[in-house]
């Protein structure tokens, strides 16, 4: 199974990029994860006619705050995705999301605009960096895939 992993898209519309990651890197997907900074609920019809989990960021209006919870926990076949986006500096934020779950196999997160793909202590850990690029010239943008069979493992394709 593949999972297309998006975050930190900052929009208040779906955008025509956004709604091309269906026709291109996302086409083969069957669901997408969003790790919140979504910044209004309207981003998540860009992936109309796929399964979609998201959680609300720190960036979020109260559309999506109202809407999305903090945090989810995915059971896909056999293994546990825990999602949230992350808050405070950069430096910490891969603990302080870590101490929000128990017992998963990957942790999906977002918030620091910065691409991670690595696992720690049996945990991938997986950042998709941020659809909208880093601060402050929107450069290097990117989105994430998640492949599950046997064990979870990520990919990071950069736009």
């Amino acid at each position: 199974m593949k999972i297309g992993v998006i975050s930190d898209t900052h929009m208040s519309n779906p955008s025509e990029s956004l709604r091309s990651l269906l026709d291109s890197i996302f086409s083969d997907v069957s669901m997408v994860l969003h790790a919140g900074d979504l910044t209004r609920i309207s981003i998540l019809e860009a992936f109309a006619g796929k399964d979609v989990v998201a959680v609300c960021g720190n960036m979020d209006r109260h559309d999506v705050t109202q809407t999305l919870p903090v945090k989810e926990i995915i059971n896909i076949h056999g293994h546990r995705i825990g999602l949230i986006h992350g808050w405070g500096s950069a430096k910490g934020v891969e603990a302080r999301v870590r101490s929000e779950f128990q017992g998963v196999d990957a942790i999906v997160y977002g918030h620091t605009h910065k691409a991670v793909n690595r696992v720690k202590d049996g945990v991938l850990m997986f950042n998709p960096g941020a659809f909208s690029g880093t601060f402050p010239f929107g450069r290097n943008r990117s989105v994430g895939l998640l492949t599950i069979d046997d064990g979870i493992c990520g990919s990071i394709v950069h736009l």
